[in-house]
């Protein structure tokens, strides 16, 4: 049976719904609306002081607010390290109602078996920012971007916002189809200080966190440096994951506008996890983990003699594998206070990354014997490749990209205007490449392969150039004191262009005979968004928007579903007569409410309501000519529009407060998100008309209960995921599951006059019930099999974290 590469098929449309905690409720419930629609481009509000120093609040109220008309909410920085110390800006957002992200690690750090959803939009159609810098859209071996955690240190984050539904217009972004995650760094402190947090735990686990502020210095100068060492085994096999981050941050603000400076550094290595292939006849036998031979080079050696890969099919263990990635990212930005009515905006940026992926496996399995015949036929494999039978198979990334983004808005009576552009230049390369693997001196996971290391193979080398322009104007009009109106659009324009100095040898691939060279523009002039805000009382307001979307194409030879990793030129030419990017209407309205009560104990109650729906067209699905979908020989997927999605979801969520020291905040969500047509797979009809998109639950529920006294502060996390169909047709599933994870914290008392502002123990657990269960799903196929992560066990977390 013919199955599907990894596909960006998912929809979904999206209320976030989430609820603040009140004052005095130490929680991550503490969530709220963002308070200004097209904030993408507008320099970051200051941060809690305690956003980077690991300290405790005795009380932040964080309120829903009423300024967009568009489901926006928040997690902000203190209330992340209370999840986990370190934690992803992305893994964070799991407490939000409709969001499932997960990883085998628990920091959410593992970009290889990362899956994110949002109201049934998967991580690819969705856009990413920070300070209103474009990250790009997340793919696996990125060409346009970076990851939130490695664009800047976890402890330096302000506030993650996310628009579940729409993302605002000047959003930079090619990819946000579903909405967006904006995250925000946190603003140098006013007063000089140094903060240290070390944290150490399960497995071998080790992060510390320094930071040093300047506080204000000269006429409204301040700056801050902060830097990351972490380091963690692997649960289930001896690999080391962490690296080195850095980042520094300098502001200037005055009477006449504000000047941003920032710069980040990461240089962190991944080991891999390798899926579990599950089909109905394995599925009571299928080993839970595929933990890596390394650094057993000699137990690797005998698993290959004895022939014990072969009988696990599949699921065969490989040496290792890892992802190296290294990244400079840097912006400048002024915001210009022309006058009382005028903000203008300017930010340019730079990105710059070396990456690569790196496996190390037997020669002899996913069909590698027939790969390797056309370069060494009739040849001795074990021999070629160093005598050891394994081979290292490396994809080799960079990106250069820069660009631009301004913006200006003008407050005209009733009327608040937006103008914006933004334009970035990529410039990106690929190299498929095979080393030996020598059975005298073995490479390791955490070198790239050495300079005097030739390879034997360059399957291929791409080089991509593209040019993105984006503008948007949009109206913010308050047609009544209680009565919002706003109305825009944008446009936008992606040209590329692919040339290829090293092409596959035809039909080394599976499906291809070269890459394609040549162009590929998409422009879309008039995408529209209109909404509005009534305010109906001062506790209720009721909004409504609706809004259109684009996700343009993938650029990269590497990528499954770009048209550049098509199989031939003429592949490349139909599809670029002939398929459509995908589009989405978006359609949400809801009702807000936040209320101070009297009901015996309960003294507050914070909620929202949220409805979606979303026409999702031309979707678009990679047929790829693989009969398995790990199959480590790649082959040219044949890319083509399949039809539509309709996705209906609700979100109810709220908090209770009993009195100052105790709250309770609990979101369910429900979402369907249906095919609405058959596809053709060759000559044969695959009928997912009415199925259920995979990998998305329909139900979700998660609850955060917190509890403050004196010194003392803990929280538990509740965190159900409903039943998750695997393939396209539903014929495989996986069942929901609920997981728990917790944390207790108590402030160290001061002398006045030992020199320690703060001093804070912490304990984190996650994973508490020790529950397995599988994490991500890696679905390609239309029935009959699919892949899937393991869920990182119960782990235990200490943090000290002291402030000077």
């Amino acid at each position: 049976m013919t199955t599907i590469r990894r596909a960006a098929l998912m929809t979904g449309a999206a209320l976030a719904v989430t609820m603040p905690a009140f004052a005095g409720a130490q929680t991550t419930a503490a969530l709220a609306t963002a308070a200004v629609d097209g904030q993408g481009p507008v320099a970051p509000a200051a941060e809690e002081p305690q956003a980077q120093t690991g300290g405790q609040t005795e009380g932040q109220d964080i309120v829903v607010t009423g300024a967009n008309t568009r489901s926006v909410t928040q997690i902000t920085g203190v209330e992340m390290q209370r999840v986990l110390p370190g934690v992803s800006p992305l893994q964070a957002l799991q407490t939000l109602p409709g969001v499932t992200y997960l990883t085998a690690d628990p920091w959410g750090n593992n970009e290889q078996n990362i899956s994110l959803f949002i109201h049934g939009f998967n991580a690819q159609q969705l856009g990413y920012t920070l300070d209103g810098v474009p990250l790009g859209d997340q793919t696996y071996g990125n060409f346009n971007g970076l990851s939130p955690q490695r664009a800047i240190i976890s402890e330096n984050v302000a506030r993650v916002t996310l628009a579940s539904g729409a993302g605002d217009l000047g959003t930079a972004s090619t990819s946000n189809l579903g909405g967006t995650i904006d995250t925000f760094s946190s603003d140098p402190q006013a007063a000089f200080g140094v903060q240290l947090n070390q944290t150490l735990g399960s497995y071998d686990a080790s992060r510390l966190y320094v930071r040093v502020d300047t506080g204000s210095f000269g006429n409204g100068n301040s700056a801050y440096i902060a830097g990351v060492r972490q380091k963690a085994r692997a649960w289930d096999f001896d690999g080391i994951q962490g690296g080195y981050q850095a980042n520094a941050k300098f502001v200037h603000d005055d009477q006449n506008g504000k000047l941003t400076l920032y710069g980040a550094f990461s240089d962190k290595i991944e080991p891999n996890e390798d899926a579990t292939v599950i089909t109905p006849a394995n599925r009571a036998t299928a080993p839970y983990e595929r933990p890596f031979l390394y650094p057993n080079f000699g137990a690797a050696l005998q698993y290959l003699s004895s022939g014990a890969y072969r009988a696990a099919g599949s699921n065969y263990r490989n040496y290792y594998s890892d992802a190296q990635r290294t990244d400079y990212l840097g912006y400048a930005r002024y915001d210009w206070k022309v006058d009382d009515r005028v903000t203008w905006s300017n930010t340019g940026y730079y990105h710059h990354n070396d990456g690569v992926g790196v496996v190390a496996g037997p020669i002899d399995v996913a069909g590698l014997p027939r790969l390797f015949s056309f370069y060494y036929p009739g040849q001795n494999l074990t021999t070629v490749f160093g005598g050891s039978g394994f081979a290292t198979r490396t994809t080799e990334y960079r990106i250069d990209r820069g660009g631009l983004i301004s913006t200006i808005q003008l407050a005209l009576g009733d009327h608040r205007i937006e103008f914006g552009a933004w334009y970035e230049h990529q410039s990106s390369s690929a190299f498929r490449r095979w080393y030996p693997l020598l059975v005298g001196d073995p490479s390791t996971p955490y070198e790239r392969p050495r300079d005097d290391l030739t390879p034997l193979i360059t399957q291929y080398h791409s080089e991509i150039r593209v040019d993105e322009y984006q503008t948007h104007i949009q109206d913010s009009w308050r047609v009544l004191p209680t009565l919002t109106v706003q109305a825009g659009f944008k446009s936008t324009f992606q040209n590329a262009t692919q040339r290829v100095p090293v092409q596959p040898i035809p039909g080394s691939f599976t499906g291809s005979v070269a890459l394609p060279v040549g162009k590929l523009n998409t422009h879309r002039g008039f995408l529209p968004q209109v909404g509005a805000l009534w305010e109906v009382t001062g506790d209720e307001q009721v909004f409504v928007n609706a809004q259109k979307n684009i996700r343009q194409f993938q650029t990269s030879a590497a990528a499954g579903l770009s048209p550049f990793a098509l199989g031939s030129q003429g592949a490349f030419e139909i599809f670029r007569d002939e398929v459509k990017p995908e589009t989405s209407w978006t359609y949400e309205a809801g009702l807000r409410t936040r209320r101070l009560v009297s009901l015996g104990p309960i003294t507050g109650f914070d909620g929202q309501i949220s409805y979606y729906h979303v026409d999702f067209s031309d979707r678009l699905l990679g047929i790829s000519p693989n009969p398995v979908i790990t199959s480590i020989v790649s082959g040219a997927a044949i890319l083509q529009n399949v039809g539509d999605v309709k996705t209906d979801g609700v979100d109810v969520a709220g908090t209770l407060r009993f009195g100052s020291h105790f709250s309770f905040y609990d979101a369910l969500s429900y979402n369907v998100s249906k095919f609405q047509d058959d596809y053709t797979n060759g000559t044969a009809l695959v009928a997912t008309s009415g199925k259920t998109v995979p990998g998305t639950p329909k139900w979700l529920n998660k609850f955060v209960a917190a509890a403050n006294y004196d010194v003392f502060d803990a929280q538990l996390i509740g965190d159900y995921i409903g039943k998750r169909y695997a393939t396209f047709t539903n014929d495989l599933s996986v069942p929901g599951y609920f997981t728990l994870a917790g944390r207790i914290a108590v402030r160290v008392p001061l002398d006045a006059g030992s020199g320690v502002r703060t001093a804070t123990l912490s304990l984190n657990v996650t994973n508490i019930t020790d529950k397995k269960a599988a994490s991500t799903l890696s679905i390609g196929a239309a029935s009959g099999t699919f892949n899937q992560f393991p869920l990182a066990p119960r782990q235990f977390f200490g943090t000290i974290a002291v402030g000077f």
